[in-house]
């Protein structure tokens, strides 16, 4: 008896190991092509961009180039990081890095309909707005 419950909990963990993981994608987060609005409260002037895909690549545009993350992290937490950026310069490439360097410091998301929040406990805060891909080819 006692053998069989240890082989169904083993063989339970075994399937939980399996299971997707509950990323923000699984909460809209894959819904949208995300716009940053502002951070730390201050309103953005420059176009910046953030893509979550299902599989954990986040892709993503800074003022000056684009780049390639990853997201592991299960809802409602967020941890990306920056594998790959362009290396193309620009007038902007100091608020490109403060963006990027920003986005990595994010610990916590929520997604509400068209808007996600990333945040951590250090008190910075970035606000993105959505775009159904429907929407952006009505422009």
């Amino acid at each position: 008896m006692m053998r069989r419950i240890a082989w169904v909990l083993a063989a339970g963990l075994g399937v939980a190991a399996c299971a997707p993981s509950e990323t923000v994608t699984q909460y809209g987060g894959a819904d949208y092509t995300w716009r940053l609005q502002e951070i730390d409260g201050a309103a953005v002037d420059y176009e910046a961009i953030l893509l979550l895909e299902e599989s954990g690549r986040v892709m993503g545009q800074g003022p000056c180039n684009s780049f390639l993350a990853t997201q592991d992290a299960p809802y409602p937490w967020i941890n990306i990081k920056v594998d790959v950026v362009e290396q193309i310069y620009c007038p902007d490439i100091d608020r490109e890095e403060a963006y990027l360097t920003a986005l990595q410091e994010m610990s916590l998301v929520e997604v509400s309909g068209p808007t996600l929040v990333l945040s951590n406990d250090a008190g910075r805060e970035m606000v993105f707005s959505g775009q159904t891909a429907a929407a952006q080819t009505d422009q």
